[in-house]
């Protein structure tokens, strides 16, 4: 496991709950409510991408 995806993440989650936190107060909360969206489907592709390599390596390693 790389730091750098730990890195990618919570940069991720800090600058879509800083732009959540900008447009909840300026009253547009269904625009909010969208990049809480993207945010969690930009952090979950990046998940399924590595949890893809470790089964890749987990076949490699046993022969399957």
């Amino acid at each position: 496991m790389n730091a750098d995806l730990i890195f990618k993440v919570a940069g991720i989650g800090i600058v879509v709950s800083v732009l959540y936190q900008v447009l909840a107060r300026s009253g547009r909360e269904d625009q909010a409510m969208m990049t809480a969206l993207i945010g969690l489907v930009a952090v979950m592709m990046i998940v399924v991408t590595q949890i893809g390599d470790l089964f890749a390596a987990v076949k490699d390693i046993f022969g399957l």
